[in-house]
C-alpha cells in the first residue's frame, strides 16, 4: 500500500484552488491527479483538516470475540489441530471460516506451535 501524500503538498494544493485556480491547473502545477485535488479540498470543506486518513485493516475480525474461548480450549488441549479448531467453531459457534483465517488468528494471539513427533 502506498504512503499518503505529505500534508505541506496537501496544503499547498489546498491553497493554490483557494487562489482561484481550477483543480485541473492545480493538478498539473502540482504534478498530481485531479481526483486528489478534488479530495483535498471536498476534505477541507468537510473536515478542516487534511490529515490523511487511517490506512490499512483496523484489526477488527469476527474471530476476535472467541480470543478467550480459544485460549481455553488450547489450555485443556494444547495439540488440536486447526481442522479441529475449525470445527467446533462452526459446530458450537455457528461460525464458517476458513482454516488459515483460523491459524493466522492463533498466530496473533501468540498460540502458535509446531507439533513434532515423539522422540523415540
Amino acid at each position: 500500500m502506498g504512503k499518503p501524500h505529505p500534508i505541506e503538498l496537501r496544503e499547498r494544493v489546498v491553497a493554490h484552488v483557494e487562489e482561484g485556480h481550477t483543480h485541473r491547473a492545480t493538478a498539473a502545477h502540482y504534478r498530481v491527479s485531479v481526483k486528489f485535488v478534488n479530495d483535498m479540498v471536498k476534505l477541507r470543506r468537510e473536515t478542516g483538516a487534511l490529515e490523511p486518513k487511517r490506512q490499512g485493516n483496523p484489526g477488527w475480525s469476527k474471530l476476535g470475540p472467541f480470543d478467550a474461548w480459544v485460549r481455553r480450549r488450547l489450555s485443556g488441549q494444547g495439540d488440536l489441530t486447526l481442522d479441529a479448531l475449525v470445527a467446533e467453531l462452526k459446530r458450537d459457534h455457528g461460525l464458517k471460516i476458513a482454516r488459515s483465517s483460523v491459524g493466522a488468528w492463533l498466530h496473533r494471539l501468540g498460540l502458535t506451535h509446531k507439533k513434532r513427533p515423539a522422540r523415540g
